[in-house]
């Protein structure tokens, strides 16, 4: 909407409001002099009162007043011409009250210097002057009808003139006065309008913003949280109220520790559903103030991770183009060398298991080389939504037929159709390819893999998991499961698993060990399908 729009509105708002008040204001008075007149206890100066003209005309304005009440509240005519025909009313009413109470002596007529700076604070400062005037036109009229024909005295004239001359200080006062209260109002409406926008804008930025964001009391309660934190605790969106420990435990360990030492925790706590949160405070308000706050800032440590990989493998790339050329070539040259000499009739057998040594280990360095090399130059991130069902189910069949596993080697479960993720394919098929021969190498029973598949109902995260029939893993090897070059065996590189964990973390997501007693599962655990990516490549 239109700032000046929304001013305007504001600044007719507060003007219809004040009409009704001063409609109120009608209404009590009218009432109040037909309560009078109806029961005959009129004030004693008021004894000589004309009772029936008095009557019907405070009834008149009663029934006069209520309809402009009801006219107001249904707005069924235009502020201007309320305004204008209420003040005509009261200053009719008024006269006539006053003609039936014995003249302007009665004190009756002060109620038109209501009415007229009423009217003039409602209406516009030219209007002023003619609410004087009619007022002061309406109490001459009104006393020389009076000296005519009910022997009026003469100084009703003056007392006329005197209250005519006060109603027009008092118009010229009050339209001065409010016409700086509708400068005042006018500029108070704009800034209200101003604060609104921005306190929009920034509860939007707050709402739409990836990193989590929390405000805590001084008694660590929390007061105010976006949607991103509640997805990181896995709590409903605008759930996250009350005391820290409820909602996460290890949340309010790291808000003690803040407050004991001053220095944020190094290392990331553990979110909803094994979602690592990078988590930092900050002091709201100045120390010395009695109830200071606190802001808490939790952002997935995958989205840091990924922002570190690039950097990462940007090094990586310039240090693998630099030295692979250099590497390869006495590689290659080693390795021709070796497979010549191999051919060579004289060789006897021990030379022969030497020279075969040479080609395993060159096809073993070749092999490092390659994967540093994969890793230093892969391509951007294609990200696309797709159904997971078919798409496993499609791998699995490759996999059978790459394996020659039958149908109680390989188990499917929980692939719902309406599972969907966002991954780049061919960066999923090389992680699950993996994962799937490390299954396959240690699986001892059937079956030898399972994959399962399921949605996190907290933070509609998809998953899936790879289960192998193995005999587990020790916690030594476990630990450092995903560094690189990390391996049991003499043949492999120790990479495959690293860059299956760099090529789901590229695409936001996270490649985790859940089990690793009784046989391994890994889980991935997928970007959410219904947000965009941060970083679309790297």
């Amino acid at each position: 909407m239109n700032r000046a729009l929304e001013v305007r509105e504001r600044v007719q708002h507060n003007n219809w409001t004040a009409l009704r008040y001063f409609n109120w204001y009608r209404v009590v008075i009218a009432g109040l002099f037909s309560t009078l007149g109806l029961s005959g206890k009129l004030p004693p100066d008021l004894s000589d009162v004309d009772a029936r003209l008095f009557v019907g005309t405070s009834l008149g304005h009663l029934v006069f007043a209520v309809g402009a009440l009801i006219t107001a509240e249904q707005r069924a005519l235009t502020y201007r011409v309320q305004v204008y025909a209420g003040v005509l009313g009261d200053v009719l009413a008024t006269t006539l009250l006053m003609h039936a109470a014995g003249g302007v002596a009665s004190g009756i007529g002060m109620l038109l210097v209501v009415s007229v700076t009423g009217a003039c604070l409602l209406a516009s400062g030219r209007a002023a002057v003619f609410f004087a005037a009619l007022a002061s036109i309406a109490m001459l009229c009104e006393t020389f009808y009076g000296t005519l024909y009910q022997d009026y005295a003469h100084a009703n004239y003056t007392q006329a003139g005197l209250l005519g001359a006060a109603c027009f200080g008092t118009a010229v006062l009050a339209s001065a006065l409010a016409e700086r209260a509708r400068r005042g109002e006018a500029l108070a409406a704009a800034r209200a309008v101003d604060i609104e926008h921005l306190s929009r804008l920034n509860e939007h930025i707050v709402r739409r913003m990836r990193a989590g964001i929390m405000v805590l009391n001084h008694d660590g309660g929390v007061v105010l949280a976006n949607d991103a934190a509640a997805e990181l605790l896995g709590r409903p969106s605008g759930s996250l109220r009350g005391a820290l420990g409820s909602l996460s435990a290890p949340l309010e360990d790291a808000h003690r520790q803040w407050l004991r030492t001053g220095e944020n925790p190094a290392a990331s706590i553990i979110g909803h559903g094994s979602i690592n949160a990078l988590v930092s405070f900050t002091e709201l308000g100045s120390p010395e103030s009695e109830q200071p706050g606190t802001l808490v800032f939790l952002e997935d440590a995958a989205e840091t991770r990924q922002r570190a990989q690039q950097l990462k493998l940007a090094s990586l790339g310039r240090l693998t183009a630099s030295i692979a050329h250099e590497i390869r070539n006495p590689l290659g040259a080693i390795s021709h060398a070796a497979q010549l000499l191999s051919e060579s009739p004289d060789l006897v057998a021990e030379d022969r298991r030497l020279t075969d040594i040479v080609l395993q280990q060159s096809g073993r360095v070749n092999a490092i080389v390659e994967n540093v090399m994969t890793i230093g130059r892969r391509r951007d991130v294609v990200s696309e939504s797709f159904a997971l069902g078919p798409w496993l189910a499609a791998f699995a069949q490759e996999l059978a037929e790459r394996f020659a596993l039958d149908a109680r080697d390989l188990v499917l479960e929980g692939l719902d159709p309406d599972i969907t993720v966002r991954m780049d394919k061919s960066q999923l098929h090389q992680v699950l390819w993996n994962l799937s021969e490390n299954g396959l190498r240690y699986a001892k029973a059937q079956p030898r893999l399972r994959f399962s598949a399921g949605v996190n109902d907290a933070n509609g995260r998809p998953y899936l998991e790879v289960r192998d029939s193995g005999p587990g893993l020790d916690d030594a090897i476990a630990d450092r499961l995903f560094e690189p070059f990390s391996t049991t065996e003499s043949s492999g590189t120790g990479l495959g698993l690293y860059i299956a964990r760099e090529l789901c973390e590229s695409n936001q997501a996270a490649l985790q060990l859940v089990e690793r007693r009784a046989g391994c599962c890994f889980r991935i655990v997928f970007a959410h399908p219904g947000r965009q990516q941060r970083v679309a490549g790297v």
